[in-house]
């Protein structure tokens, strides 16, 4: 039988992160809320894990899910030569509502699906999701809804859909809104903008230079079924194609989240200006370097940070 706990409630926080922790570690799934809609998640490095959470939703290998960091060290680790267009747009939008596709790095040992060299990565809003991403380092997350079902914006919803096949649920009470991430493609020359979402093409363009998709404007690119990305909200494949329920997740051939996830998922309250520019609040910020290298998931130094983003006595509760 599922676990749920109301992280609202400080020793229940305590307690939920602890075994959501503790059954992510064996291989189970874990529902938790985001900045965009709820997100279903897995172990990164662990097949079997990734492969429960795509067969919860009722999805195929064809559609792989995002991935969320807690920290940018453990993203960093987890891409291949991320260009300065890339730092720009982590730097101005991270933690926040900004989900980028960029080839993954060759050194990761790990399996999410036929994502063609590519990861959808986001480091969430929200602090429940921040809590346990720099405790288990980088997650699979799409969207907590069954395929072709509207994402969990509460964890009712999401408990209605997947049901045991998740071991926790980490209950942060309804999310704030359902605008799902915006996606944007690092993978060529210059950056594509796959789906409109919580930050806008002129934000984006104050920043980087963007090539627009017009299915990224359209009503296709919100997704009727992203949750968010799937934590991403409709997904998106890294070559522009809508997929059928993104969040984030599929999308990228990879992984375009539904965003759901990538989304809005997280249902952060407060600070009306995070969610318009994708940014924290300036009080009690992430410190997105403060990760501690090392997962067994991973060959390489640069992808030991990734999987061990953050020990837990770095982590930060932020927002």
């Amino acid at each position: 039988m599922s676990a749920r706990f109301d992280c609202t409630d400080p020793a229940q926080l305590l307690q939920g992160l602890s075994e959501a922790e503790a059954a992510l570690r064996r291989g189970e799934l874990v529902v938790m809320p985001t900045d965009t809609v709820y997100g279903i998640a897995a172990e990164a490095f662990d097949p079997v894990a990734v492969e429960l959470l795509l067969k919860a939703k009722g999805r195929g290998r064809d559609m792989p899910p995002p991935v969320l960091v807690g920290t940018v060290r453990a993203a960093m680790a987890l891409v291949m030569d991320l260009a300065d267009v890339g730092k720009d747009l982590i730097d101005e939008f991270w933690p926040g509502g900004l989900t980028i596709v960029c080839r993954s790095s060759p050194t990761l040992v790990w399996d999410l699906g036929e994502t063609k060299g590519t990861v959808a990565v986001r480091m969430p809003l929200h602090p429940v999701a921040l809590d346990l991403l720099k405790r288990t380092g980088p997650l699979a997350v799409s969207s907590a809804n069954a395929s072709g079902r509207p994402a969990a914006t509460t964890a009712d919803e999401a408990m209605d859909q997947l049901g045991d096949a998740v071991a926790v649920y980490l209950d942060g009470g309804p999310c704030a809104d359902d605008v799902p991430s915006t996606i944007v493609d690092l993978t060529g020359s210059v950056p594509r903008l796959l789906r409109q979402g919580v930050i806008s093409v002129e934000r984006l363009r104050e920043v980087i230079p963007l090539a627009l998709e017009d299915e990224a404007l359209g009503d296709e690119a919100l997704g009727d079924e992203v949750p968010g990305d799937e934590v991403l909200s409709d997904e998106v494949l890294s070559d522009g194609t809508p997929v059928d329920e993104a969040p984030g997740d599929e999308l990228s051939q990879h992984a375009i989240p539904e965003d759901e996830i990538t989304g809005d998922e997280n249902g952060i309250t407060g600070d009306k200006n995070s969610q318009e520019t994708g940014k924290a609040a300036p009080a009690g910020p992430v410190d997105p370097v403060s990760a501690d290298p090392g997962d067994p998931g991973v060959v390489s130094p640069g992808a030991e940070d990734a999987a061990d983003q953050g020990n837990p006595a770095d982590r930060d509760a932020t927002g």
